[in-house]
């Protein structure tokens, strides 16, 4: 098949660091191996962490790296690849790995980075890892959300500002009685040390569920040890009468072999009988 933004593939392959020269004589025929490498190699771009496997031998394993590969790609980049023109690896996959290609090629050139050094050198001083930038994405969304309910609020109680306004004029022009702040300063004070002393309850109630938990699992480790010893003793012990059983199970089939002859035997006599009874039947008439 013909292959259209070839040149515009390889030679942003190039660009990125791709390690060997791509060529079209590469793709006149099949060549799922040079695929597959370089799959895996620009997955690698996008997340080097990825625990994608490169294991190509068999057809299966071929398949699960094709959807693999698309997974990832749909799930971390929000590229949708064409698995079946992917696994024909010729000239048509050359255009599913130009989507993944050019975006790499287009956030390298929105960077500011330069073409990468030669194959030889070290080029991982270019990867690019789009995973951080989903994650700032999903973070600004929310982001974005929170403020939306924030300025709601905030709406709201300014709305109340004018009612709010007069009660605070007039609290504050109302002299300061040094009892009652006294009084309201001891109120909150006691009511503070009262939550403090109900959180320390509840941690020494943690602590103490904490340690009853801790024996209750002890407790069903040791009953679990003991029924799996036995488990063990009642499996290496054999059951009584076995013996017998083993030699009347002996007995048994020989005597169903007996039933089977004698069942056999009596069959064919009855056959015999009955062609004989035939025969008679067909003189008498």
């Amino acid at each position: 098949p013909a292959l259209p933004h070839f040149s515009d593939f390889t030679e942003m392959m190039r660009a990125l660091g791709y390690p060997r020269l791509i060529s079209m004589e590469n793709f006149h025929t099949p060549n799922f191996m040079l695929v597959a490498e370089v799959l895996l190699w620009l997955v690698k771009r996008y997340e080097p962490e990825s625990d994608i496997p490169g294991d190509v031998e068999t057809e299966q394993d071929r398949v699960f790296f094709i959807k693999a590969v698309a997974q990832f790609m749909a799930t971390k980049a929000h590229i949708k690849l064409n698995t079946k023109k992917l696994y024909q690896a010729d000239g048509y996959a050359v255009k599913e790995l130009l989507k993944v290609t050019s975006v790499l090629y287009g956030a390298m050139s929105t960077q500011g980075g330069e073409r990468p050094d030669p194959p030889e050198e070290d080029s991982s001083k270019f990867k690019f890892d789009l995973g951080s930038k989903i994650a700032d994405l999903k973070a600004a969304r929310q982001l974005a959300s929170e403020i939306t309910s924030k300025g709601a609020v905030l709406y709201d109680l300014l709305g109340k500002e004018v009612e709010l306004r007069e009660a605070r004029t007039e609290s504050i022009a109302r002299p300061l009685e040094i009892n009652e702040a006294e009084k309201v300063m001891k109120t909150a004070i006691k009511s503070v040390l009262e939550e403090v002393q109900k959180t320390k309850d509840m941690l020494n109630n943690v602590a103490l569920d904490e340690a009853n938990l801790e024996a209750k699992i002890e407790k069903r480790k040791l009953e679990l040890e003991r029924s799996q010893k036995r488990l063990q003793t009642l499996q290496s012990i054999r059951p009584a009468f076995m013996d017998e059983y083993e030699k009347v199970e002996e007995q048994l089939q020989k005597q169903y072999s007996t039933y089977l002859e004698k069942f056999r035997n009596l069959t064919y006599m009855e056959q015999l009988l009955d062609d004989h009874r035939r025969t008679e039947q067909e003189m008498f008439e």
